[in-house]
């Protein structure tokens, strides 16, 4: 009975929603950490519906007025008509995780999951060093016009998941601690970004890594640029415009590379697929399907899209369908407006990164909701458009 009359207090409904949620954030954490190292775990599905289950129950508790209720139900049917279409539920997950996240402390959050990213990390490079899991380096032949290639993974299976990984704790380093950092720090990170992906022989990494940091540092030492309104609208027309725009040309011309040599632009388009270490060609020629081309594309997927390629934006136009993406991009305006809105060049940052990342890379369209370090700020910003009030704890403390 005490439990009941306290489930009427809005304040404990609230806390007991944050529990939920930084209990189902860490358990999708870890499970992304062990994806990541050579430990054997096939129970993912399972997990997968137990974080869900806590999310729900954190949306369901937690208070919420009568518009905020339809917006939540329109969303739960949307998502759950993609699973049946598709028989894929990160949808319906990832929308739930956003949803469950509305009022907790930003900041706090964001600066666990660095932290807990950080040592599960660093234990998968200890062990690989130790020699008791996973190797250091590899050679084999990684598809770059070399028969046999030396690479360093530290224990992360492929050099790019090492790089990826890395690449998240320099995005989550930059959100927490970028607007504070001094000149020396910046300058080490800088050094490790271009160090690491040197060892993974990583050349999107070092593009992107190079890219970020100093797009950071130049935020974090030029203030101006946080109240700049074409930051923003320049941010808006990269992701999701151009980068959507590029990968929806790379899905038409995938059949060109190495094939049609007397189709218009052959050469332009080859040069650029052997930059991209042959990720266009393989969008039409990887398997039997055409999986990724233009013409496998449906308004909405179907269970037979299973396959996996490169080319992130790709993959979500052909795993969930057209009219989810296009939500999705127009989403991702919505989150660059609420970041104008508040003056968080930080989270722009990473939105940008993120996101010309994905034109070549989907690493970040995954089941593993831990991958995504956007949606905790996503839930936060428009749980705080409800209440028509600034963001609660979403500072870096």
């Amino acid at each position: 009975m005490e439990v009941l009359s306290r489930l009427k207090d809005l304040e404990f409904r609230k806390k007991t929603g944050n529990r939920l949620f930084y209990i189902a954030l860490l358990i999708e954490l870890i499970l992304m950490i062990l994806e990541k190292s050579e430990i054997p775990f096939s129970y993912e599905s399972y997990v997968f519906r137990i974080t869900f289950v806590i999310t729900m129950l954190a949306v369901l508790i937690a208070g919420h007025e009568k518009k905020e209720w339809l917006v939540i139900g329109l969303v739960l049917a949307f998502t759950f008509v993609c699973y049946r279409l598709t028989g894929r539920n990160e949808l319906l997950r990832y929308a739930v995780f956003v949803m469950a996240a509305r009022n907790i402390n930003l900041g706090k959050t964001m600066k666990m999951t660095f932290w807990i990213c950080l040592a599960g990390f660093a234990a998968i490079a200890l062990l690989s060093i130790t020699g008791i899991l996973g190797q250091v380096s590899m050679i084999t032949d990684y598809g770059r016009n070399n028969t046999e290639e030396l690479r360093y993974v530290f224990g992360f299976g492929h050099p790019n998941t090492f790089w990826g990984c890395m690449y998240v704790l320099i995005l989550l380093w930059i959100w927490v601690y970028g607007s504070r950092a001094r000149i020396w720090q910046m300058a080490v990170v800088f050094v490790i970004s271009i160090v690491v992906s040197l060892y993974a022989s990583s050349r999107t990494g070092l593009i992107i890594g190079v890219f970020t940091v100093l797009i950071a540092a130049l935020v974090r030492y030029v203030p101006v640029l946080n109240i700049r309104k074409y930051i923003y609208v320049l941010s808006a027309l990269i992701t999701p415009v151009l980068c959507v725009a590029f990968s929806i040309w790379a899905a038409c011309v995938s059949h060109i590379p190495y094939y049609v040599f007397d189709a218009k632009g052959y050469y332009i388009i080859t040069a650029i697929d052997g930059a991209l270490n042959n990720r266009i060609y393989n969008l039409y020629r990887g398997n039997n399907r055409h999986a990724g081309a233009i013409d496998s594309w449906k308004l909405f997927s179907d269970h037979d899209s299973i396959e996996y390629f490169d080319m992130g934006w790709i993959r979500m136009f052909y795993w969930y369908g057209i009219i989810p993406t296009v939500i999705i991009c127009a989403l991702v305006i919505v989150f660059i407006y609420l970041c104008y809105k508040r003056k968080d060049t930080w989270t722009l940052i990473l939105i940008v990164s993120l996101s010309i990342y994905t034109i070549i890379e989907a690493t970040f369209v995954s089941v593993y909701i831990g991958r995504n370090i956007l949606l905790p700020i996503l839930g936060v910003y428009l749980g705080a458009v409800f209440e028509r009030k600034p963001v609660v704890n979403a500072g870096k403390n």
